[in-house]
């Protein structure tokens, strides 16, 4: 897909309403490493995050204001130019991905204590559960699947692996409720993780124009 084409999908992108708000890539998102020091390259344009991702992973991280930890859905574009092969995402050490999109939530109570810092250490917070929307691997589109690294983890696959450009809406309050029961708590961050040390393979790619509503 052409960067003009790229960008009239972008403009069918449905207008602002006033319970909804940009979530700028404006430097504010930080990297966050795994354990091993491979780390992808990532440019934040404003209303645009490209990604860069070749043999190497790495979680980019943005904790969330106050006015948008009750968002109950979200939407954006995303595309993919070069992309990794399809992997089984349930196994540990070789579920390479395209893109993955991350909405983290914590109980209510535990939100403030929490605000502003990093993914590693609200990860290990009790009662954090991360919801991961996914471009990728060799999984039915709609599926929702148990992560190999933490129980605190649910990925719903949007897209199986392969080239493209498409516009997502998600409902997180009922994609939560069937990747883990019950009602989400408060949503204090997100991140974009690209993923592509197991195959050794290659993505470039980006995301754009992430809303989140209440």
């Amino acid at each position: 897909m052409t960067n003009l084409a790229f960008a009239a999908l972008i403009a069918a992108l449905p207008s602002l309403g006033a319970a909804a708000e940009i979530v700028p890539f404006d430097g504010s998102w930080k990297e966050q490493g795994f354990l091993r020091l491979f780390s992808n390259d990532y440019f934040q344009r404003g209303g645009q995050l490209d990604v860069v991702s070749d043999g190497t992973v790495s979680l980019l991280w943005r904790p969330l204001d106050r006015s948008q930890r009750s968002a109950q859905a979200a939407s954006w574009a995303w595309r993919v130019q070069e992309g990794v092969t399809p992997t089984d995402l349930t196994f540990k050490g070789g579920d390479d991905r395209n893109l993955a999109v991350y909405f983290v939530f914590v109980d209510p109570d535990r939100a403030e204590a929490l605000a502003g810092g990093s993914a590693r250490r609200i990860l290990r917070e009790g009662s954090a559960r991360a919801l991961i929307y996914v471009w990728g691997g060799q999984h039915n589109r709609g599926a929702i699947l148990l992560s190999p690294y933490s129980s605190q983890l649910r990925t719903k696959v949007l897209r199986g692996s392969g080239a493209g450009a498409h516009l997502e809406t998600v409902d997180l309050v009922a994609d939560y409720r069937a990747a883990f029961g019950g009602s989400p708590g408060t949503l204090v961050g997100l991140a974009v993780s690209a993923d592509s040390d197991d195959t050794e393979g290659k993505i470039v790619a980006s995301i754009s124009n992430l809303i989140l509503t209440n």
